[in-house]
């Protein structure tokens, strides 16, 4: 036996080392091509305005969806059930269809009239502004290392156990890997390598839900026996229940500690955020005209359902594999999903992985894994990069706008996400998501919606829509939300108390949902309170509808 399986082991990473060195070769091929291809800034920053529908919408869609989304919030529909699937449909509805229809073709149109290469670009001209489009990358750059620091943390998390690798030197390796084809090949490079990470990240997903369902004897059999296990939240996750936790196949219950995460930073923080995140955006202007984008909605949407949906799905329903086999078993005991993990939701979907696959058909899936951390983190780079290079510094460059300059900002910003990646805590994945979504939505969406549908918007309006935005939302995290205000800490040495209003629902309500109100409420009334926008600058903006 010990000689079989020493064949065995043989086998597989043999079989390993060469599915690693063709991916490799194909995404060295595809950044070296983007390379080829980067001529000038544009090209750099815009992948030339020329990308077909089909790359762009697995580009969009796998900078969308990353490892925090399959690992952290698939981790969290372990701990809390299938309510997550909500956040799907949001992602669908507004990511998917109102991005692509609404913002996505009028983001294109006026990008090009006033012939802007990034999102603070395209608000800063479209509202005639320099210091506005320095003070939106700045105001990227800061929280954008956040958001790319937990993609890294998630990539590197299901390494470290599935794969056995010490975690820091994963984190270097993996940021160091990402880095080569994001500073040579710029956003063509990074959209090339996106479509192929896309596709092999919907294969990956089906066939792991696939798989999940065999393993668990079938589609009916799998969710009866997860309804079946509900009466064990309150027998095993008292914290869970007091949390509202009922089940995994029901809502939690209404206005409780749960209902509100679930809502309002998960469904509504994510979900809406999703309509102003800048490397999100920015892939609107990579194409020719709308009528590309219209042929890409189907592509994207489907990308959503069938990566997301599925890591949501096998996130809860790993309960039933771990409970009801001797996968989870310690100390002769049966054990939830959360409980094998330690109570660190980031580790559910690794272990299940981990334990539920055949040696050759986990190291597929760890490809599926660090595709999905690899597409987002090189299009955060990008966007971190040409924030600092393109849209702060750019004007110091004596012969004008260079890539050489954003390649420098895309570096630093690496350097901030690695330290970051180092010192956040266990369990940030899913909420530093959050965090970013929310921030992006209540700083940027409304100013963002007036740029591309509101002539009377004016700059005094925009600024302080976004002065308001990201106000309140750190004022929030810093003094109200208590996840946030309790660990950092502030709130108690000032006040003695970890968050101001300690009324339920108060502390679990996340900043987005008053920060965006206040921030449209700021936008509407000083732009009324002001003189209107140069009736000129607007004719060269709006000179046609597509």
């Amino acid at each position: 036996m010990n000689i079989l399986s020493t064949i065995g082991n043989s086998v597989n990473s043999v079989a390993m080392g060469a599915l690693l060195l063709l991916y490799v070769a194909l995404i060295s091929y595809l950044g070296f091509r983007g390379f080829r291809k980067t001529r000038n800034s544009s090209d750099y920053l815009l992948a030339g305005r020329s990308v077909n529908p089909f790359v762009m919408a697995m580009s969009y869609g796998a900078a969308f969806i990353s490892t925090s989304a399959l690992v952290g919030f698939g981790g969290i529909a372990g701990e809390f059930g299938m309510g997550l699937m909500w956040l799907v449909f949001m992602n669908i509805a507004f990511g998917i269809i109102i991005a692509f229809i609404w913002f996505g073709r009028r983001t294109r149109q006026i990008g090009a009239a006033l012939d802007a290469k990034t999102f603070p670009e395209f608000i800063g001209k479209r509202f005639q502004s320099e210091k506005m489009k320095i003070f939106i990358a700045a105001v990227i750059f800061c929280f954008l290392p956040l958001y790319s620091s937990v993609v890294l943390i998630s990539g590197a998390r299901f390494l470290q156990e599935v794969m056995g690798l010490p975690y820091v030197p994963v984190l270097l390796i993996f940021a160091a890997v990402v880095a080569v084809y994001v500073i040579f090949g710029g956003l063509k490079g990074v959209m090339y390598v996106d479509a192929l990470i896309g596709t092999v990240m919907v294969a990956g997903m089906l066939t792991l839900l696939i798989l999940c369902y065999v393993k668990l004897g079938g589609v009916t059999e799998a969710h009866q026996a997860l309804t079946d296990m509900a009466p064990l939240v309150q027998e095993r996750l008292p914290l869970e229940y007091a949390l509202g936790h009922r089940g995994w196949t029901v809502m939690p219950e209404f206005n409780s500690v749960w209902w509100w995460t679930l809502v309002s930073s998960l469904m509504l923080g994510v979900g809406i955020g999703a309509l102003a995140q800048p490397q999100l955006a920015v892939r609107f202007m990579t194409v020719k005209s709308g009528r590309e984008l219209n042929r890409a909605v189907m592509v994207g949407s489907f990308f959503i359902l069938c990566t997301a949906g599925a890591a949501y799905m096998i996130g809860a329903l790993s309960n039933v594999f771990f409970f009801h086999t001797d996968k989870g078993l310690a100390e002769g005991q049966s054990q939830l999903a959360i409980e094998v993990a330690n109570g660190n939701p980031d580790l559910i979907i690794p272990i299940f992985i981990r334990e539920a696959l055949p040696a050759i058909v986990l190291y597929i899936f760890a490809l599926t894994m660090l595709s999905a951390a690899m597409s987002t983190l090189s299009s955060l780079f990008h966007v971190s990069g040409s924030s600092i290079g393109h849209d702060i510094c750019g004007k110091l460059n004596r012969n004008g706008d260079s890539p050489a300059i954003t390649r420098a900002g895309v570096c630093f910003g690496i350097l901030i996400s690695l330290f970051f990646a180092v010192i956040l805590p266990p369990g940030i994945v899913a909420r530093g998501t959050a965090i970013f979504f929310g921030v992006c939505a209540a700083a940027f969406l409304p100013a963002y919606a007036a740029a591309l549908y509101w002539k009377r918007a004016t700059r005094a309006g925009v600024w302080a829509a976004i002065a308001t935005g990201a106000g309140v939302s750190a004022f929030g995290l810093l003094f109200l939300h208590r996840k946030e205000s309790a660990m950092l800490g502030i709130c108690e040495k000032l006040f003695g108390k970890t968050e101001l209003i300690s009324t339920h629902p108060w502390p679990f309500v996340d900043p987005f949902i008053y920060a965006l109100p206040l921030s449209i409420l700021a936008l509407i009334t000083v732009s009324l309170l002001t003189a209107p926008p140069d009736e000129k600058h607007l004719a060269v903006i709006f000179t046609e509808e597509e």
